[in-house]
């Protein structure tokens, strides 16, 4: 009997259009109430889109506004603002 291969779920950043697998990206998720935040488990209810941990693409999706259509709904500049503030935060917790 053959080992069982699983398949590995891949996402699409929404800054640089690069597909990888979903446990490399950061979930950005619009909630049943319309609240937009960073999904840092993954495990939230609602609509999800998916963000490289790099402000740099949370910029990119920002300008194009493809969190918006995606997550269908307008995002305030405050919430951007506080995304990349919690992305930075994240980050420099890292290293």
């Amino acid at each position: 009997m053959g080992v069982k291969v699983r398949k590995i779920p891949m996402r699409q950043c929404m800054g640089c259009s690069e597909h990888k697998p979903k446990g490399e990206l950061l979930r950005v998720v619009r909630s049943p109430e319309g609240e937009v935040t960073l999904d840092m488990t993954g495990r939230k209810s609602g609509r999800g889109a998916y963000l490289c941990h790099d402000v740099k693409c949370l910029r990119r999706a920002r300008k194009s506004r493809r969190l918006d259509h995606t997550l269908e709904c307008t995002i305030p500049d405050e919430v951007y603002d506080r995304m990349e503030q919690e992305l930075e935060n994240d980050a420099d917790e890292q290293q």
